[in-house]
């Protein structure tokens, strides 16, 4: 496979971690690094999610974007891969085993310390140890071992053919020299990270902000923007009454929220395509939502199409599983209408009869559950609502409520939770982790705890090769399975909305996924940016 045919495959599988966020109600300006929103060379955004660790040992940055790591590649704007810490791209074996990247020169950590072939090897290795506790491990199965062949070689040998492997090499370096020398998952390096990357951090207020400020040694060129603050706000309100009060310079947004800033003269509306999914996880531990027949009715009963209009104001588009309508990869056929009908006859048929209140019971157990979620996020809070209102029409009760991550997660087994997923990079990033048995309970993998073998098959099989056409199969199966036997539902993919001031020129967006804090939006490429002026 030449470096042509990686650029190839990485754009065919684009068109092709849940993060702990709290709120924060103080003022993310000023301090050590932090930056003043409106500041000449300063930039202060609100974001939704903090990260856990800063450590891409444990799984920070693994998407790219990390601003404080490079990896070997990097994404540009039109997520087509290309070289970051590699001076090329890979040259990959005729077997698709063998992947070699030669290493760019003169590139040191942000302590003076050189970058060298170690680091990468040291890098892998760790995250592959079984003492490391990184939730994505998983994503690199494929990888049998990582050897230096020089200072400036290294040598990835897999284990089968794995043809979006380059993808995973977006994955930040971590200095050997430092995180080698402590405890992987306890560390300081877990809060106070060293990288080659365009940005320092130089305080992490936790449930606050992120500060960092410009490397004036990165091998890319020092920033114009010097000093770079990512505020953490949970509560949507709160964000866009901060960027209204000149608090922050720009923002994620909901589109009600987006929307008040329209006639707003000094600032403008972002939007990027995502592979971004809302979806209500239907636990089988649960007596009503691990019935079979529950699931194929709440998967006919949702309004879909209402959802996208009346929640986003029609900045998304109807989802029927992981892979969005409008790419390659989608199945077509899959898709579900709307059949009130349709979902009362399923549960007649099932046993699941009306009872006092319109609410259905079979066997004595009503067909009622709890659905999660996150507090302060309008959007899941809407989606919530509207899928409850939905059930309800069928004859089922769902009772919702609202919490933090750290109320929510020790109920999941048993209550259903509005959550979101979604990788643009391939479709082996998302599905395996969303669905393999294997992951079943394993945190946020495989929340439902499906367990469907023709899934795990097909799943194992569509990774295990770089035929496009058999990896198309392979998913296909998966979104039919899913159709007949749905182990979630997914309501709908979600635009994502930024609103920024109007100080920089030709900013852009990428595709995006489901974690959209530290590495998306218009500031993915903040070390690019340049003043309107």
């Amino acid at each position: 496979m030449t470096s042509r045919s990686i650029r190839s495959a990485a754009a065919a599988a684009l068109a092709g971690t849940m993060a702990f966020g709290v709120a924060a109600c103080s003022t993310p300006t000023g301090g050590k690094g932090g930056g003043t929103a409106g500041a000449e060379d300063s930039a202060v955004v609100g974001i939704a999610y903090e990260p856990e660790t800063l450590s891409p040992l444990l799984g920070y940055g693994k998407d790219g974007n990390s601003k404080i790591f490079d990896g070997l590649l990097t994404h540009d704007a039109d997520m087509e891969l290309k070289p970051a810490l590699a001076a090329k791209l890979p040259e990959v074996s005729d077997d698709g085993k063998t992947w070699t990247y030669t290493l760019r020169d003169g590139v040191t950590f942000s302590d003076g310390k050189p970058f060298t072939a170690d680091d990468v090897v040291f890098t892998y290795e760790t995250i592959l140890d079984e003492k490391t506790n990184n939730a994505s491990k998983a994503e690199l199965d494929a990888l049998e071992k990582v050897e230096k062949k020089d200072a400036r070689t290294v040598v990835f040998h897999l284990k089968y053919p794995y043809a979006p492997f380059a993808e995973r090499t977006v994955l930040p370096i971590a200095p050997r020299h430092i995180a080698g020398k402590q405890d992987v998952n306890t560390g300081s390096f877990t809060t106070h990270p060293v990288g080659t990357g365009p940005y320092i951090l130089t305080n992490w207020s936790k449930g606050e902000k992120l500060s960092f400020k410009a490397n004036p040694h990165y091998w890319g060129g020092a920033p114009k923007v010097k000093n770079f603050t990512m505020a953490i706000i949970k509560d949507d309100d709160v964000r866009a009454t901060r960027l209204r009060s000149g608090d922050l310079d720009g923002a994620i947004l909901p589109p009600n929220l987006a929307a008040t800033f329209k006639s707003d003269q000094d600032k403008k509306t972002l939007s990027a395509k995502t592979f971004d999914y809302r979806n209500v996880t239907l636990p089988t531990a649960n007596k009503v939502t691990g019935d079979p027949a529950v699931r194929r009715a709440l998967d006919v009963a949702v309004d879909r199409k209402a959802m996208v209009d009346g929640i986003l104001d029609g900045a998304g588009k109807p989802a029927y599983g992981p892979v969005p309508t409008d790419s390659p990869w989608f199945a077509k056929g899959t898709e579900r209408t709307h059949d009130l009908k349709k979902a009362e006859r399923i549960l007649d048929d099932a046993g699941w009869k009306k009872g006092d209140g319109g609410i259905r019971a079979k066997d004595g157990q009503p067909a009622s559950f709890k659905l999660w979620y996150l507090a302060g996020d309008k959007l899941r809070q809407e989606h919530a609502l509207a899928f409850a209102s939905d059930a309800k029409k069928a004859g089922i009760e769902v009772k919702v409520e609202s919490g933090p991550w750290e109320a929510i997660e020790p109920n999941m087994k048993t209550d259903a939770v509005l959550a979101g997923g979604g990788s643009p990079a391939d479709p082996d990033f998302d599905q395996y982790l969303l669905l393999h048995s294997s992951l079943a309970g394993d945190g946020f993998n495989n929340m439902s705890r499906y367990d469907n073998p023709e899934v795990d098959k097909a799943l194992v099989d569509a990774r295990r090769t770089d035929d496009k056409a058999a990896r198309k199969a392979g998913y296909d199966t998966v979104q039919r399975e899913l159709a007949d036997d749905p182990a979630y539902i997914f309501l709908t993919h979600i635009d994502h909305l930024y609103v920024v001031k109007d100080r920089w020129k030709d900013l852009t967006t990428q595709v995006e996924p489901h974690d959209h804090g530290l590495a998306s939006g218009p500031w993915w490429n903040v070390e690019d940016w340049q003043p309107a002026k």
